[in-house]
């Protein structure tokens, strides 16, 4: 028996222990261990948890290790603040308590001009919960490619990947560029059907590492060549996970201590994160970032403020105008691919998370959407949860028009 299926054994007998030796006290120990002791999550594919698991631990995922381990993401010794803003109305576009109930969300935070305009929570969620990200991790990897750049340790986006991350040469990825790793636009096979229990995604973790390599370069190597490099986009957590490894190996640091030290704690985040690990002890840097749902908006704030600080910027000038805006073309009327952000033709762009979650952002209006759910699928199209969200947006850019007119 593995170690993880030890601790889910043991967690199984901990709570009815607990649930016999307490009694009606059974309730004195707080309604997130309650829900994850009641009804403990098999393993760590996420992917194939119950509605019910998942609403319990995406709110802890950090304060399970028996399931999956994390590194801190330490804050810093000032907060960015947020001050209150007008609130928005939102009445004449939509019912926003209807919307929130229909994205089972957990948190929604708007901001305009760095000032909070609507701020809500749900299913027993609270602005001092950390919530999973998913993918919207993935904005912060691409991030730290640039800040690796600005410090010197990555030469070139045209540079070979394998130039970073030795334990590739002699693999599909002896071609590619960092430019697209960034893009995913490899043209190296990979699979991202979240309903697959064979698909890539759903595999990658469960990799055993060569002996002196990480877990994600020994599972990336095995993949095939589908397409000439630069030609084809492909969705591709491997390809983000493999930014992380590159970012670690360029810079000598682990990636959460590197965002720690680039952007949570200089900018001002509020709370300390963290950063789920694959089973290689490797930061799964295409996900898994927890965090509060208000440092989530100072994160898409300091991106739309130029990624500046203390008025300086960490990054190449030219970095945010490429990332932003569409490098690749999904297959999709008005909407592209960046730099890991995802592109909306208006010159808005997001990060956006498996489930539910996302950082909107608006440069036009100077506006931030943050928001954490959990979606009945992890695409949100079984009940339209990702069109509604796509129409929310809009409807929050219409209610900030109107109020300028």
């Amino acid at each position: 028996m593995s170690g993880t299926h030890k601790w889910l054994k043991r967690l199984g007998v901990l709570g009815g222990a607990l649930m016999v030796l307490l009694g009606a006290g059974w309730w004195l120990i707080g309604p997130d261990w309650r829900a994850i002791l009641a009804n403990p999550p098999a393993g760590r594919d996420v992917l194939f948890w119950s509605d019910a698991q998942r609403s319990a631990a995406f709110r802890m995922m950090d304060r399970l290790p028996f399931i999956i381990e994390s590194r801190a993401i330490p804050r810093g010794e000032h907060v960015h603040a947020l001050p209150d803003g007008a609130p928005l109305d939102l009445s004449s576009e939509i019912d926003l308590d209807a919307y929130l109930l229909s994205q089972n969300a957990a948190g929604l935070v708007i901001l305009q001009d760095g000032k909070i305009r609507v701020e809500r929570y749900g299913n027993g969620f609270t602005p001092e919960g950390r919530w999973t990200s998913f993918s919207v991790a993935k904005s912060l990897t691409s991030t730290l490619v640039g800040t690796a750049i600005a410090d010197g340790y990555i030469d070139s986006l045209d540079d070979p990947v394998a130039q970073y991350i030795p334990d590739l040469v002699g693999s599909p990825y002896d071609d590619v560029t960092v430019a697209q790793l960034l893009t995913m636009t490899s043209g190296v096979g990979w699979n991202e059907d979240y309903e697959d229990p064979a698909s890539d995604v759903a595999l990658f973790d469960k990799q055993a590492a060569e002996p002196g390599k990480s877990g994600i370069v020994t599972y990336m190597r095995t993949l095939g060549r589908a397409h000439p490099p630069g030609e084809v986009w492909n969705y591709s957590t491997g390809e983000t996970n493999l930014i992380g490894v590159l970012v670690s190996e360029a810079t000598g640091k682990e990636v959460s201590a590197y965002l720690s030290e680039k952007i949570w704690a200089p900018y001002g985040m509020e709370q300390d994160a963290t950063w789920l690990l694959g089973q290689d002890g490797h930061e799964i840097s295409g996900c898994c970032i927890q965090a509060t749902t208000r440092d989530y908006a100072r994160f898409g704030q300091f991106i739309l403020d130029g990624a500046l600080i203390d008025g300086s910027p960490i990054l190449p000038a030219d970095w945010l105008p490429s990332a932003t805006l569409k490098q690749a073309d999904i297959g999709e009327a008005g909407y592209g691919y960046g730099f890991q952000w995802w592109t909306w033709d208006d010159g808005s762009y997001m990060a956006d998370g498996i489930f539910g979650q996302g950082i909107f952002i608006d440069p036009a209006r100077n506006l931030i959407i943050a928001s954490n759910a959990n979606w009945t699928s992890a695409t949100g199209t079984k009940d339209g949860e990702w069109r509604a969200r796509d129409a929310f947006y809009r409807a929050v850019q219409r209610a900030v028009d109107a109020e300028g007119n």
